[in-house]
């Protein structure tokens, strides 16, 4: 189990690092393509690119260094409650599959969570 959830930790640092990064550094060229970019202003979108960014940062590090695990946790379930709220953003524009992925994610982040805290501990 352990092995999994570091599997999926990784995965889900590179996703959405990748989506931080994006929304950061790249918000104007990305945006264009996808209307529900325009559901909030762009410094609400950078501000949850930042967090992105964040929460990446600590999907891995507490928990590789044995260092406040509890981190590890708050991370996880700040990025399932985040995906499941782009859920609804991409209802209401009716983008497929931008909401499936945010939808699988999002359960992903909330299994990291619930194993990280019950499953396979960091303590």
């Amino acid at each position: 189990m352990n092995i999994l959830l570091w599997v999926l930790q990784v995965l889900a640092a590179f996703l959405y690092g990748s989506s931080g990064i994006m929304k950061v550094f790249m918000f104007d060229k990305v945006s264009q393509d996808v209307p529900s970019f325009g559901a909030l202003p762009r410094k609400a979108w950078m501000t949850l690119g930042i967090l992105e960014l964040v929460c990446t940062v600590g999907l891995i590090i507490p928990a590789a260094f044995h260092w406040q695990p509890l981190l590890t946790i708050l991370a996880a379930t700040v990025l399932a409650v985040e995906s499941l709220v782009f859920v609804a953003v991409h209802v209401k524009y009716h983008e497929g599959t931008p909401m499936i992925l945010s939808g699988v994610l999002g359960l992903l982040m909330a299994f990291v969570a619930y194993g990280r805290m019950a499953l396979a501990p960091i303590f």
